[in-house]
């Protein structure tokens, strides 16, 4: 006895049932990601859904040379970066320390001198912390490509019960693939070992084996080959951070009066940063009628 074939031509009700179960399923599959053109920009943000390189047109930051009190953490991460840009080997990075002192300008800046050295050497990528679990399908989104990218999370810290530090962790290491050849991973964060104390004091408390627990997350950051500490700066050098500024809008005040106004502006915020001197230099721009940066 012979099966009984259809003939879709002649049966119109089965044609309409199979097109609604065909356009069912194309909504149910993921969207297919789309194609990283690393050349497109400079400098991208990574989306991990879907997975995507968003362009950046114009990179916010400012000119290596207006980042004063920072002159050793200039040289360690622009050798460093020049290097792997020349596609010769380089570190990892973690940049830690007083917020406001241009940890994050810095990598931004040192990424600009690159690109000028060596014209399109270099994408910068951004990856929110929010999205370091994503970490590993972006290294394989770029993993092959001829340019050279240099990954950026900034203000990257753990919290209690947060396991992403696994992931970051894993592609530190490498795993059984390795780093990427042409990637770079740089980290900014205010806590030297990423964690804070009271995480790594319960750990000690909780764990089978504490001190097994404890160096998991504290040799988080020993698998980055650079740290590069930045410190809360002196008077001096918040003045010569004022004065760079001031110097690059030209803004027409004397330095007396400048450098007063900077006191009063610097108490009132409570610290001295490179932060504090960029907003200060702003709002005495605004004041005086001249455009800022």
């Amino acid at each position: 006895m012979g099966h009984k074939v259809w003939d879709t031509k002649m049966d119109p009700s089965r044609t309409s049932l199979l097109a609604r179960i065909a356009a069912a399923l194309e909504r149910l599959a993921p969207p297919q990601a789309a194609a990283i053109a690393l050349e497109a920009a400079d400098a991208f943000v990574w989306h991990p859904a879907p997975a995507r390189l968003a362009p950046v047109p114009a990179i916010s930051r400012v000119d290596i040379h207006l980042l004063k009190g920072v002159e050793q953490q200039k040289k360690i991460l622009l050798e460093n970066t020049l290097r792997f840009a020349r596609g010769l080997p380089a570190n990892n990075a973690m940049l830690w320390g007083a917020r406001g002192m241009g940890k994050s300008s810095l990598v931004k800046a040192v990424h600009a001198v690159a690109n000028q050295a060596l014209p399109a050497s270099l994408a910068l990528i951004e990856i929110h912390r929010e999205d370091i679990r994503s970490l590993p399908d972006l290294l394989n989104a770029v993993r092959g490509k001829t340019r050279r990218c240099l990954i950026l999370c900034d203000d990257l810290s753990f919290e209690k019960e947060d396991a992403d530090y696994k992931a970051l962790k894993s592609v530190l290491e490498g795993g059984i693939e390795g780093r990427p050849e042409n990637v770079l991973f740089y980290a900014t964060s205010n806590r030297r070992h990423l964690m804070p104390r009271e995480m790594i004091d319960n750990e000690r408390g909780t764990a089978i084996n504490p001190n097994e627990s404890i160096e998991e997350k504290v040799s988080l950051s020993d698998r980055f080959g650079l740290w590069i500490g930045f410190h809360n700066c002196d008077q001096e050098t918040f003045f010569a951070m004022i004065d760079g500024y001031a110097a690059s809008l030209a803004l027409p005040i004397a330095t007396e009066e400048l450098h007063a106004a900077a006191v009063e502006w610097s108490v009132t915020r409570g610290a001295r940063s490179g932060r504090v001197a960029w907003q200060f230099v702003q709002d005495m721009a605004g004041r005086l009628g001249v455009r800022g940066g």
